[in-house]
């Protein structure tokens, strides 16, 4: 029916971060009890707008408020990490959730985040390999070696073999490095080519190629259902616009993208007509009668959770009720 995204972004124009971090709490519960598919939880530092930096703690404490609902956090962002301290706190968050929690390793994009950490970003590449070979053997609790040290991750996850964690991307080199290590791939991208280049470094490694997720670029990923469509332009449309420039910013000259835009103000990306959209609530029973949950964003833009609750409702009462 619908799935639901945090990134905690807390501008000066928003909601304080105190009140955005009660809510998401909040609508993680209601949104395990109106049938919510996943919750997924981004990952970003040294943002202005305190964009979530720990989405490990985040997804803890949602874990502790649910009791089924699927929780992903997209992306971690693995060279930041040491890998045996990432899949002890993986460990124990499996035990919180009861292996609810999956996720999607990736390198990032932004070199004042590996900056901020110590990190350089030009051997990102080179610093996922290693890391990532060390993490998918630590999180499984079994004893290893590991630079001439014994290693062995307690307490054991609640998952045999540990959290499912596949790989993020949007080029080549990603494909391949999921294929290769037998994880599954998941793309802001469309572009078939990295399907076939993920198959294929999987087969070549002895693996059978596993979920392949490609996002085209005319994708919806932040989704709102209103009664007044115009009217909820108006009232939305700065929040909407401040995820938009700021993703821009990070990503000058970055096209083919699912999650950007281009629009420069609102009524451009109204016009555009593609990340992100308000529905009416007939064409958001038309989109889930299609196939295509609503990606919904609540807190957008630092949104104040009065105001976005306000829309959830809407979800609740006008468009559930029409679902099978």
């Amino acid at each position: 029916m619908f799935m639901m995204r945090f990134d905690m972004r807390a501008p000066s124009t928003g909601a304080p971060a105190a009140e955005l971090y009660a809510a998401a709490l909040e609508m993680a519960g209601w949104a395990e009890r109106h049938g919510c598919l996943n919750i997924m939880l981004s990952e970003h530092h040294a943002s202005d707008d305190g964009f979530l930096p720990s989405p490990l703690m985040l997804a803890g404490a949602l874990a502790a408020r649910t009791t089924s609902l699927p929780i992903t956090v997209a992306v971690v962002i693995l060279p930041l990490y040491e890998p045996v301290r990432l899949a002890e706190e993986m460990a124990v968050l499996d035990i919180i959730s009861r292996g609810r929690v999956m996720y999607v390793a990736g390198v990032g994009y932004r070199p004042a985040e590996y900056e901020m950490h110590g990190v350089d970003f030009h051997r990102r590449g080179k610093l996922a390999e290693e890391k990532l070979k060390v993490l998918l053997k630590a999180k499984t609790g079994e004893p290893f070696e590991y630079g001439g040290r014994r290693v062995r991750v307690t307490p054991p996850p609640a998952t045999p073999g540990g959290p499912m964690v596949a790989w993020g991307g949007s080029s080549l080199v990603a494909a391949r490095r999921a294929g290769r290590y037998g994880l599954g791939f998941f793309a802001q991208s469309g572009e078939p080519e990295l399907r076939t280049a993920y198959r294929e470094a999987a087969r070549a490694a002895g693996h059978e190629p596993g979920m392949c997720v490609l996002t085209p670029a005319d994708t919806p990923t932040t989704v709102f259902v209103a009664e007044d469509v115009d009217r909820a332009w108006e009232e939305l449309g700065p929040y909407l616009m401040h995820d938009v420039l700021s993703y821009a910013s990070w990503n000058e000259g970055v096209t083919g993208t699912a999650s950007l835009s281009a629009a420069r103000t609102a009524e451009e990306l109204r016009a555009e007509n593609r990340s992100h959209r308000i529905l009416s609530v007939e064409q958001a029973i038309a989109s889930v009668r299609a196939g295509a949950p609503l990606a919904l964003h609540p807190l957008v833009g630092g949104l104040p959770p009065e105001t976005a609750w306000r829309y959830l409702r809407t979800v609740a009462d006008r468009v559930l009720p029409a679902l099978p």
